[in-house]
């Protein structure tokens, strides 16, 4: 759902097509901060069932790595789907692209983390030891 959301946001921010499709945007940008929270938790869970006890970055990097996705099909669309040129336009697309990977990486980062947070404050206040 993503890749096929990123086609249509790429070919309207660098083409020269028009986007109509906003209420289906928010209902996968909902799903997807949902389905991070839900990764998160689940990896957290995982990873302390298994006894190690460091899980503040992995909860950030886990879900965080999307962000890395997005870059990486940025250049799948430049290379593939777009028919730019020029030193200028490529800078353009590349920064604006590292750009909004970053801004991705940080805004489901926290989301997993405080999510993570939030389950284990959870579990670890009705831990009842007998």
């Amino acid at each position: 759902a993503i890749s096929v959301e990123l086609y249509y946001i790429f070919a309207t921010v660098w083409g020269r097509e028009q986007y109509t499709l906003y209420g289906i945007l928010f209902f996968v940008f909902a799903i997807l901060l949902s389905v991070g929270a839900c990764i998160s938790i689940a990896l957290t869970y995982f990873q302390l069932s298994g006894e190690d006890y460091r899980w503040w970055w992995r909860s950030v990097l886990s879900v965080g790595s999307t962000g890395l996705f997005i870059f990486l099909y940025s250049v799948f669309y430049y290379a593939r789907r777009s028919n730019m040129s020029g030193a200028v336009q490529t800078v353009e697309f590349f920064g604006y692209s590292l750009l909004t990977g970053y801004v991705f990486f940080l805004m489901l980062g926290t989301i997993s983390f405080f999510s993570s947070l939030k389950f284990i404050r959870y579990i670890y206040v009705n831990l009842k030891m007998d």
